[in-house]
């Protein structure tokens, strides 16, 4: 019975030294696992000395009817997004129509928890089927349960907000039975964000943090005495993104747009267009600077003061949560400063065109380059004053996206081109009755022409169809007149007469042609 008892005793150590290897075995080639074996374990000794409390949120109405508890489905959402359901030991993964998450969601498996935290306290989610079970430690309950449950409806109609389909509306003149503005609207489907608009990186860090600030800002609008609106005037030259980057503030508010055609109604029927625009939209008027400086003297007052009226109602008579943006092609010393004004024009942003960080930011956007062994040609011709609009780079990015090298070399044509043409403005077109080699305007056309194809534009191409039937008939009409030249020049040869220069010398036979010639010229 001894030996008996020493052998069982021997292989429970046996067993407990095998098992002890298989761990640390386990440890040594999984370190992740351990640590999440580790903290599992300090996850369970928390929960079994904390005490807790119980909330179910049930799917149905517990009053009979059927009818579908509105914060559960709320719930479903949140504990759907929340960053700890990727941890969970089980999540339900679904087709989903978002872009975000490459076009899949993940959802709480039945019988399993997601966990949270709010204000310091931890709180779980757990899946029942049919009922959610919040689990808040005891003594957080009073302090933290309220405005938990608050903020889970909030974020959850946030997202239900974002997840909406935008539309653009544009106004199309009156409804001739009621009086009333028409609206006619279409999906918004501009892919512009924020995070794909090529700017500043600091500059768009401060509008993506003034708009956060103003979708949060009701209470304390309404604590300023404020009406909860924001405006924003976008000026540049053309080209350099301001539409754009609209839309890109639309997609990231969640905002409907109201394209607002000021040259289409009067001050009494612009007031009556923002009476229909709802609340959670943008509003843009595009070309400011065009309606105000159209006309005459006294019809440019009245424009302004229409644009005033305009401005102001929105203020008065169209409730919050809106956003206003403006954009001028030019810059605002033609415009009046009452327009612009703090108040009524918040946040004016320029729009410039592009430098050389500019570009790289294009080009990383456009052809995937980080670096690339042409850059140091592309900066020396920006250092040299050209500049480009970002529409302009990226169509040449565009056209010659399968070969990133062909581009930048387009790029730098362009800029050279640009620069030539500040440098050396381009002379008034004369007729050229005298041929050379070399030099002539045709071949100053060509030349320009050809920087000017190499960027693949249509308009490239004509000029350098038309420069060429030029430079083919221009030398042939020269080379004409020279022969007739030589023919006179024979002539008076034979008869042995010459053209007197200026003091009376006879001149060469040499001299007399060049003569006829500068005479002819």
């Amino acid at each position: 019975m001894l030996l008996g008892a020493m052998s069982g005793g021997g292989v429970v150590v046996a067993v407990a030294y095998a098992a002890l290897a298989v761990v640390s075995l386990r440890m040594a080639l999984s370190y992740k696992s351990a640590l999440y074996a580790v903290r599992r374990l300090w996850q369970w000794a928390d929960d079994w000395a904390q005490a807790y409390q119980y909330h179910e949120v049930p799917r149905f109405a517990c009053d009979g009817g059927g009818a579908e508890n509105p914060l559960f489905r709320k719930a479903a959402q949140y504990v759907a997004a929340l960053p700890s359901l990727e941890d969970a030991d089980a999540a339900s993964v679904l087709s989903s129509a978002s872009r975000t998450n490459g076009g899949f969601s993940l959802q709480l498996g039945p019988g399993h928890t997601a966990r949270d935290a709010f204000l310091g306290a931890r709180l779980a989610w757990t899946n029942q089927g049919d009922v959610l079970v919040l689990r808040v430690r005891r003594h957080d309950r009073t302090r933290v349960l309220r405005p938990y449950l608050q903020h889970v409806e909030s974020v959850a109609d946030e997202m239900e907000l974002r997840r909406r389909e935008l539309r653009l509306f544009a106004n199309t003149g009156v409804d001739g039975s009621t009086g009333t503005p028409r609206w006619a609207s279409a999906p918004f489907t501009h892919p512009a964000t924020l995070d794909t608009v090529t700017m500043d990186p600091d500059l768009k860090a401060r509008v993506r943090a003034d708009l956060e600030n103003f979708l949060k800002g009701r209470a304390y609008y309404h604590r300023l005495g404020r009406v909860w609106r924001r405006s924003y005037l976008l000026y540049g030259p053309p080209g350099t993104g301001k539409s754009t980057f609209a839309a890109a503030m639309a997609r990231f508010l969640g905002y409907d747009i109201y394209d607002v055609d000021l040259s289409r109604a009067g001050s009494d029927d612009l007031r009556a267009l923002l009476l229909h625009t709802t609340p959670r939209s943008l509003i843009l008027v595009e070309d400011l600077d065009r309606f105000l400086q159209g006309g005459g003297a006294g019809d440019a007052e009245a424009r302004a003061a229409r644009v005033l009226s305009f401005m102001d109602g929105v203020a008065s008579c169209c409730g919050e949560e809106r956003v206003m943006v403006f954009t001028m092609r030019g810059g605002k010393e033609g415009v009046d400063a009452a327009v612009v004004r703090p108040g009524r024009l918040d946040v004016h942003i320029h729009f410039t065109l592009c430098d050389f960080e500019a570009f790289k930011a294009l080009a990383s956007n456009y052809l995937g380059l980080k670096d690339h062994k042409l850059y140091p040609q592309v900066e020396e011709s920006f250092h040299g004053g050209a500049r480009l609009s970002p529409a302009e780079l990226g169509e040449i990015m565009l056209a010659n996206r399968s070969s990133p090298s062909r581009a930048l070399r387009n790029v730098i044509t362009k800029l050279q081109h640009v620069s030539g043409a500040a440098a050396a403005p381009r002379p008034p077109h004369r007729r050229n009755t005298s041929w050379s080699g070399a030099g002539g305007p045709w071949e100053e056309q060509a030349a320009r022409a050809s920087a000017d194809a190499a960027d693949g534009g249509e308009e490239a191409i004509t000029a350098t169809a038309a420069c060429g039937v030029f430079a083919k008939d221009a030398p042939m009409r020269e080379f004409k007149k020279l022969y007739g030249l030589i023919k006179i020049r024979s002539r008076k040869e034979g008869s042995g007469g010459f053209m007197p220069l200026h003091g009376g010398e006879a001149p060469s036979p040499a001299n007399g042609r060049g003569s006829e010639h500068d005479k002819e010229r």
